[in-house]
């Protein structure tokens, strides 16, 4: 679809700073800067709602604008950026470049991805790399869009630059190789693992000593029975065993 043209009415201005923006703020109106590689850079202020419209258009920030400025001048430009208040949103500033009808411009065009992929189907997920592309042309030629068919792609699959057809006129600022969209193998979920069994370890606290077989269980109260002492502790103050009569001195 051609590009269309919109209109609109900027006042010239010859004051610039916070002051004279302020000002103009007040009466509806917002600074804007018109420039590019043919005029002197144009300083105006317009309505920002009047943006607005001039750019509700399928073609959106790369429609063809015909900025009338008050005095009679006229430049064909395309809203190239804007500022705004970071608290409430407001368009605090605006850009546009100056272009030619006969000359090539390059802009960024949004793509848009048709088809549902063979891969996605079969469990594969898509991602879209690329959302925007650089490209080359009259500003009467600019596309609203650049659709993509990506239906054929399989899992592990992609699509490329190289892969696009564009329309007569228009030309890929970019290279062959970059990918537009890409099918991703799915992640397999992985099992959580199961605890391992603990084995009781001899000797641990709160575990039984394994049996031996054929051993002897010590009866209650003989030497080495559980909880029974081997031999019963000297008494506080007690004289040692007195030593062999035969011992030398």
């Amino acid at each position: 679809m051609a590009n269309d043209v919109s209109t609109l009415t900027a006042q010239k201005r010859d004051q610039a700073g916070k002051g004279p923006s302020h000002r103009l703020r007040g009466k509806g109106l917002i600074p804007a800067v018109c420039y590019g590689p043919y005029e002197k850079p144009l300083h105006v202020a317009v309505d920002p709602e009047a943006i607005k419209k001039a750019i509700a258009t399928p073609h959106k920030f790369n429609t063809v604008i015909k900025l009338q400025v008050d005095g009679g001048e006229t430049r064909t430009v395309l809203f190239k950026d804007f500022e705004k208040d970071p608290v409430d949103g407001h368009m605090l500033h605006a850009d546009f470049l100056e272009v030619r009808m006969d000359k090539d411009v390059v802009v960024n065009v949004p793509v848009i991805l048709s088809g549902k992929p063979e891969g996605v189907t079969a469990g594969g997920i898509l991602q879209q790399v690329a959302r925007t592309l650089p490209v080359q042309c009259k500003p009467s030629d600019i596309p609203e869009k650049i659709e993509v068919d990506v239906s054929a792609l399989k899992i592990a699959e992609s699509l490329h630059i190289k892969d696009v057809k564009m329309p007569a006129g228009v030309q890929l600022k970019v290279r062959g190789d970059q990918t537009i969209a890409v099918v991703n193998v799915p992640e397999k979920e992985e099992e959580a693992p199961k605890p391992a069994a603990v084995a009781a370890v001899p000797g641990a606290e709160g575990a039984a000593a394994p049996a031996v077989p054929g051993a002897a269980v010590p009866a209650p109260g003989a030497p080495g029975a559980p909880g029974v002492p081997t031999a019963a502790p000297a008494a506080a103050g007690a004289k040692a065993p007195a030593a062999d009569k035969g011992a030398k001195k």
